[in-house]
């Protein structure tokens, strides 16, 4: 292709790096894309929350002694651990900093990972879990780990789960499944630090997004969430404003953009709620996976 086709991916961008900036920067396959990051989410710190944490900081209530509260901490979001980073950069330097290098600190992935390796503290903090990908895998993951972290206890110390607004409960039914053993049950903690909406500006960013890059000859959009589903669809101009679906009047094979979903909860969300069917679903919620279903889309409609 002569001209590089725009990949619009409707996510904040990571920092300090984006493994979708780096998947769909580099020409492969014959493919030549260009990512554009448009954010859909903002996420505002919760104030009650933050004091919450910050008392247990303060008051060493979160270490490896017999009389602390917690024994570890679980993050599953890079957003909680931003809130987190908040917290420690307030009280860096104080002789009341806990120094946490001593508990276990759970993570989902390696983006969160990442996060979590950058707090500023000396020694650095002790992140475990970043293979897992997902909490259905870290839940199992911290039983085993946690377990065995204090396997001097019969009863394992509680973990600060630091967490959003909307999040899954997966990992906490699963680390207080009453039907675990004594000795494996986990009671667990969450507290909300943080809380997200839909940014105003969304709809009016991807649109100007969309006219600056009318003349190339295909675009794809890469769907992270439910969130700003309508915005999206609005912007292109393939809702009918009466019944707030897909018009009757929207043509496939007029059309040069395409979309793509994360996974099949989106997916479900857009056909579900719009009578929308998006191109590709990736079979992995990861760079390669839509990038595979993106290039095996096409690769079939070149046939």
């Amino acid at each position: 292709m002569s001209q590089k086709t725009p990949v619009f991916l409707l996510k904040t961008k990571s920092t300090p790096g984006d493994s979708y900036q780096e998947q769909f920067s580099s020409e492969t396959d014959g493919f030549n894309f260009e990512p554009f990051f448009v954010p859909v989410l903002e996420h505002r710190f919760k104030d009650e929350g933050l004091a919450t944490v910050r008392n247990l900081l303060k008051t060493k209530a979160i270490g490896t002694g017999f009389d602390c509260a917690y024994g570890g901490l679980v993050f599953t979001s890079q957003r909680a651990v931003e809130a987190f980073t908040h917290l420690v950069q307030e009280v860096t330097g104080d002789d009341r900093w806990p120094h946490l290098q001593d508990i276990p600190v759970y993570s989902v992935g390696p983006a969160t990972t990442r996060a979590l390796k950058a707090v500023p503290q000396q020694p650095p903090l002790q992140v475990f879990g970043e293979h897992t990908g997902n909490g259905e895998t870290l839940a199992p993951y911290i039983i085993e780990h946690y377990g065995e972290w204090y396997k001097d206890r019969s009863i394992k110390p509680p973990l600060l789960f630091l967490v959003g607004e909307q999040r899954r409960d997966i990992i906490p039914k699963k680390l207080m499944d009453p039907a675990l053993p004594s000795d494996k049950f986990i009671r667990i903690k969450e507290v909300v630090v943080y809380g997200t909406g839909v940014m105003k500006s969304f709809q009016q960013d991807f649109t100007k997004l969309l006219q600056e890059t009318q003349d190339r000859p295909a675009r794809w959009v890469v769907v992270f969430s439910p969130s700003g589903c309508d915005g999206m669809l609005s912007a292109l101009g393939w809702l009918n404003e009466s019944s707030g679906r897909v018009g009757d009047d929207f043509h496939q094979e007029d059309r040069k953009t395409y979309i793509a979903t994360i996974g099949p909860t989106t997916r479900l969300h857009l056909v579900k709620n719009f009578g929308y069917e998006p191109d590709v679903c990736a079979e992995q919620p990861s760079p390669e996976g839509v990038w595979q279903g993106i290039s095996r889309f096409w690769n079939e409609a070149k046939k």
